[in-house]
């Protein structure tokens, strides 16, 4: 792995984040509404609520809001470059204070979920190699299947339903770090992207064992457990680490509906009032942090998978041309 390979995957990852951001500013601008009547109706009790048209041109003057669309985004993206989201249009607050606010509430459920889905998709798809019998085989093969196609808000209020109301063994509802108040979301957000995992997991377990080299293992004696662990896992493991940059981006937007049926906050609900009352800034702040978490992880993952498959590190070195 070369020093030009690295600037390279780095640049990436700031053309991803730009492009998120320029992105994100655009789609923003063109939904209908405006920000500013939004804010000041509910201040004046409604949506329905008469509005200032005067206090609404000062407050847009104010806000920059009244500037052409090329000026906003060369500032906002200047103050960005150095560190300035902005600040809130609703709130007032700086963009970044409250993003770092939101976050641990997240990451409490984000990093519990992402270890629990890493478990599901080994534990999914070894089952669907490990039996001699067919039938489990298959019976386990089937079940991320079923996973995937479970929608996540459906799978919490079912959780929730069961779990928490009829059995009355976790929480429902509610904020906090502590497991009790984190598993039953993190579970909702594990279950799906972990059948995910154990869809390309599995099928990597089971080309492993047709390879020629699963022969030679046997051959000398190597026992199932040893062949699948030993040997298969490793190989197969590659493209499930591969995918985990998208689970990663998966992981954040499916806080959004997690934290909203579990009654919590974090990212996802932030993100969701932002959008809401059209808070460009916080909306900005939001699609930049997650596009950042995405490519940061995917760099680390091009930067592991050479660990597990030395043949990537020469793909990386043959896609720098030489001069």
């Amino acid at each position: 792995m070369t020093a030009r390979y690295l600037a390279r995957r780095l640049g990436r990852v700031v053309l991803v984040v730009w492009a998120a951001y320029t992105l994100s500013f655009a789609v923003l601008y063109l939904l209908p509404g405006d920000p500013v009547q939004t804010m000041l109706s509910g201040a004046a009790g409604g949506d329905g609520a008469a509005v200032d048209p005067h206090e609404a041109q000062r407050l847009r003057h104010t806000l920059g809001l009244d500037r052409p669309l090329a000026v906003q985004y060369t500032s906002m993206l200047g103050h960005a470059l150095r560190g300035d989201l902005g600040t809130s249009i609703r709130s007032g607050a700086p963009v970044r204070g409250q993003l770092a606010q939101a976050l641990p509430d997240t990451l409490s459920v984000a990093l519990p979920a992402l270890v629990l889905s890493v478990l599901v998709a080994l534990c999914l798809a070894l089952l669907g190699a490990w039996p001699r019998r067919r039938a489990l085989r298959r019976a386990a093969t089937a079940l991320p299947s079923l996973g995937t196609a479970m929608p996540s808000f459906w799978l919490g209020l079912l959780l929730a339903q069961w779990v928490s109301f009829r059995w009355g063994l976790l929480p429902a509802t509610g904020g906090g770090h502590l497991p009790r108040a984190t598993l039953l979301p993190a579970l909702t957000l594990a279950l799906p992207i972990g059948c995910v995992l154990a869809q390309v997991l599995g099928r990597g377990l089971r080309t492993a064992l047709a390879e020629p080299y699963a022969d030679v293992a046997r051959s000398r004696g190597a026992g199932r457990a040893r062949l699948l662990l030993a040997h298969a896992l490793r190989n197969a493991s590659v493209p499930a680490l591969a995918l985990l940059g998208v689970v990663c981006g998966q992981l954040l937007a499916g806080a959004v509906l997690v934290e909203t049926v579990f009654a919590r906050d974090g990212i996802g609900r932030l993100a969701m009032d932002a959008v809401t009352y059209q808070d460009l800034p916080v909306v900005q702040g939001v699609v930049v942090l997650a596009a950042l978490v995405t490519a940061l992880v995917n760099l680390v993952v091009d930067l592991l998978l050479p660990l597990l498959d030395p043949r990537t590190a020469s793909e990386a070195a043959d896609a720098v041309p030489a001069h």
